[in-house]
């Protein structure tokens, strides 16, 4: 494969066939490395009045090159430590650039300095944490990369930012979520649905959230997503229920309102996310926001022959370097 090609053939990788391999293969095949360079940890202030502060993960290369901070966001119950953050963390500082490993409210290393949780239409935490930053940082402008989850939140913010966004990659968001949380509660998919609903329920009540008595219960009742989004996230973060909360945050909706650089990355084969959200955005996507929707790759997957680093992150490279130069 030509990693200098605007858009790079994707053939997923033996033996990991089908959007479920593809999906897994992440978690089953990763190898924890240390990253390039030097890190630094960063507790960024909120401006909600709340106290909390996002944790983020500065990583530098060991000889930096002018150009914009790599932002990366991590999806549902994910962190700076997810393995397609590290693995992009890994090839943008071997390119010389710095990374912001950002971990959304209550995420991860977040929760230490959290009471609050997250949820998909988080924009102003991001927006926040950013413009927390030293000024240095953000000189050359920034680059948002948005997996899952956090691309659907990245979406909210490209819609209504004030910040240097030079450009951004959104990998398999669930723009819309309600769309999502039907898809992960089929009967296909109940092993992964057990799984996540699993997963977001540790999150929530971990150690240092700040919930009332109501909110436990309701946490620990909750028999679906749904039930988790509409009895528990909703509430919380003032929508009225489960289908409130899922329309206005829907990332889908708020692409018409995008200015910036925007390259959406989703599989057709992706087992927790439909593609039918894609193909209806299609005849909506202004001239800035360009969308590749490839036969194969599963979830935040996109494990593919033939490349010597990771094929979402030559894309998404190739993408940037288009706008901003190499």
């Amino acid at each position: 494969m030509d990693a200098r090609s605007d858009t790079l053939a994707f053939r997923a990788r033996p033996p990991w066939w089908g959007g479920d391999l593809q999906t897994l293969r992440g978690s089953l095949a990763y190898r924890s490395r240390p990253l390039p360079g030097r890190s630094e940890r960063l507790r960024l202030a909120l401006a909600d009045g709340s106290g909390d502060r996002l944790a983020a993960m500065l990583d530098r290369p060991a000889t930096a090159r002018p150009g914009p901070l790599i932002v990366l966001v991590h999806g549902l119950t994910g962190s700076e430590e997810s393995p397609y953050v590290t693995a992009s963390a890994a090839f943008h500082l071997r390119r010389g650039r710095r990374v912001l490993r950002l971990n959304l409210r209550g995420a991860g290393p977040s929760r230490q300095s959290c009471a609050g949780h997250y949820h998909a239409g988080c924009a102003r935490d991001v927006h926040d944490a950013l413009a927390a930053l030293d000024r240095r940082l953000l000189a050359d402008g920034v680059v948002v990369i948005g997996y899952s989850l956090g691309g659907n939140v990245a979406l909210n913010l490209l819609a209504g930012h004030r910040l240097p966004i030079r450009a951004a990659v959104i990998v398999s968001a669930p723009i819309e979520p309600a769309e999502a949380a039907r898809r992960f509660m089929a009967p296909r998919n109940a092993l992964y649905h057990r799984w996540l609903l699993a997963r977001m329920k540790r999150e929530s009540m971990a150690p240092g959230a700040r919930l009332a008595d109501a909110e436990r219960l309701a946490i620990r009742r909750a028999r679906s997503i749904y039930e988790f989004d509409d009895r528990f996230v909703a509430p919380r973060h003032g929508f009225s229920g489960a289908e409130d909360y899922y329309a206005r945050t829907a990332g889908a909706r708020k692409v018409g309102a995008i200015g910036v650089p925007t390259l959406l990355i989703h599989a057709r084969d992706d087992p927790w996310v439909p593609a039918a959200a894609y193909e209806s955005l299609r005849p909506r996507c202004p001239a800035e926001v360009r969308l590749l929707l490839t036969p194969r790759g599963g979830h935040v997957g996109f494990h593919a022959q033939g490349c010597a680093e990771p094929w979402l992150d030559l894309v998404a490279n190739n993408f940037v370097t288009s706008i901003i130069g190499p």
